[in-house]
């Protein structure tokens, strides 16, 4: 069983280790330290389910159904450059968005306190002392209020961030049709020259995925230095840009 577990590792990284759009997407969330851990498992998670039908034996149904694949490719096609428009804005007029969650809250508490503090001396002084305090609870009922909104609307940014993350990792990944071919076709076939072992074989292929990814992803931050200036990502989205194009009007080539 040692043997097809070798295999498996060895033609499951030789089929993923390349420069490709789902690669790319995750050395980018990598880098950038955004959703990090939801984009790689569901790269290695998808990657896992597509082995399974693959040795399964579920390929050779969908060879008997040729226009689904031509379906795939052109879907993916269109999504991989219209994902490279997006990356080319990102490298011609680079944008950057940073949460600033200080002194928006705090300033009109400050000034409902100051406002309290003349009441204070038209009064006796258990008046003011008492016109002061209700000054100051309604001072820290606005900042209160205001720190709750701040939160509430990071925490809605980053649901927003994270949705967007994951359907763009999903699309990348069952929209290539590529995906297809090569895990479930290929894979699937070389799986099932091992006859009984066909399923260490798919072990060994889900373990280089799962390798792969994972350390894609968390080993990716190693280049946040390199990677710390706009123009440095500029250089990147560009790459990816082109890359992104050219794949998506190779989908669509004849060959």
């Amino acid at each position: 069983m040692l043997t097809p577990l070798l295999a498996g590792i060895g033609l499951g990284l030789s089929l993923i280790v390349a420069i490709g759009a789902q690669n790319l997407f995750v050395l980018r969330q990598g880098i950038r330290r955004e959703h990090v851990l939801a984009v790689a498992a569901i790269c290695a998670l998808s990657d896992l389910a597509l082995i399974v039908v693959g040795v399964s034996g579920v390929g050779a149904v969908m060879q008997a159904v040729p226009w689904l694949v031509d379906v795939i490719r052109w879907a993916g096609a269109a999504f991989l450059m219209a994902y490279g428009l997006l990356a080319a804005r990102r490298a011609i007029r680079p944008s950057g968005v940073a949460l600033d969650a200080s002194g928006g809250a705090d300033a009109p508490g400050r000034s409902d306190a100051g406002a309290g503090t003349p009441a204070a001396s038209d009064g006796p002084a258990a008046s003011g002392g008492l016109a002061a305090s209700g000054g100051l609870e309604a001072s820290g009922g606005l900042e209160a209020s205001g720190t709750a909104a701040a939160t509430l609307t990071r925490a809605s940014t980053a649901r927003s961030g994270l949705l967007a993350a994951v359907l763009t990792c999903l699309a990348l990944t069952w929209l290539n049709p590529h995906v297809y071919l090569d895990t479930v076709f290929l894979l699937g076939s070389v799986a099932n020259t091992h006859g009984d072992g066909r399923w260490a074989f798919a072990a060994g292929a889900g373990l280089a995925s799962i390798a792969w990814f994972f350390g894609l992803a968390y080993g990716a931050r190693l280049l946040g230095g390199v990677l710390a200036s706009p123009r440095a990502w500029r250089v990147l989205d560009a790459v990816i840009a082109v890359v992104m194009i050219v794949l998506g009007v190779s989908l669509v080539l004849p060959h």
